[in-house]
């Protein structure tokens, strides 16, 4: 099942507490607002996508404890990008002092966009979808993304001012300036 898309726009406006008490009141739905309004419902994945992002979840996590700069988040996190939407990456990272700076409401989504994400297409996900999701991440300031694409076997790597790179079958990926020393096994999570 896709994603469905609802349009709010001109009948209803959320704010941002209507969208985050709507989120609150909904917690079993997967939900995201883009920056013209539109309301998206994401259904559960399947149980191969589950498993994918489990281990990406799960190697960026361990990473993270190891290297202490930053927090890493799942795909249940939302995040309150510069342009107004509403997103959830499947797995993203924020440097701790940027948080820090910031001094968010812990209950809140983040404000701010991550240094880093990632999102992983399942079967049934709009690849030209996520490519638009993740032009909007660098559009709005994340550093580093990475769209894991199993089913043609690639990864398109996005970051500010350069051309999408697009690797095909790569056995890993580097976190690069972003994620220092960071390297991602990309073996069941492409394969």
């Amino acid at each position: 099942m896709t994603a469905l898309i609802l349009n709010l726009h001109p009948t209803i406006e959320l704010t941002d507490e209507q969208f985050f008490q709507l989120c609150q009141n909904n917690r079993d739905l997967r939900l995201e607002r883009t920056a013209e309004g539109e309301l998206i419902i994401m259904p559960p994945t399947g149980w191969e996508s589950g498993n994918r992002n489990s281990r990406l979840t799960q190697r960026l996590g361990n990473w993270t404890d190891a290297d202490g700069t930053g927090l890493a988040f799942d795909s249940s996190t939302g995040f309150k990008l510069p342009n107004g939407a509403n997103r959830s990456p499947d797995a993203s990272w924020v440097k701790r002092d940027r948080i820090v700076a910031l001094n968010p409401d812990t209950a809140r989504f983040l404000p701010i966009a991550p240094d880093f994400v990632a999102e992983l297409s399942s079967a049934t996900d709009s690849l030209e979808k996520l490519q638009q999701k993740m032009q909007e991440y660098i559009d709005n300031g994340v550093l580093l993304g990475w769209l894991l694409d199993p089913q043609n076997q690639r990864v398109e790597i996005y970051r500010p001012d350069a051309e999408v790179e697009v690797l095909q079958s790569p056995n890993s990926l580097s976190g690069e300036d972003v994620l220092r020393g960071f390297v991602l096994d990309l073996a069941e999570i492409l394969n």
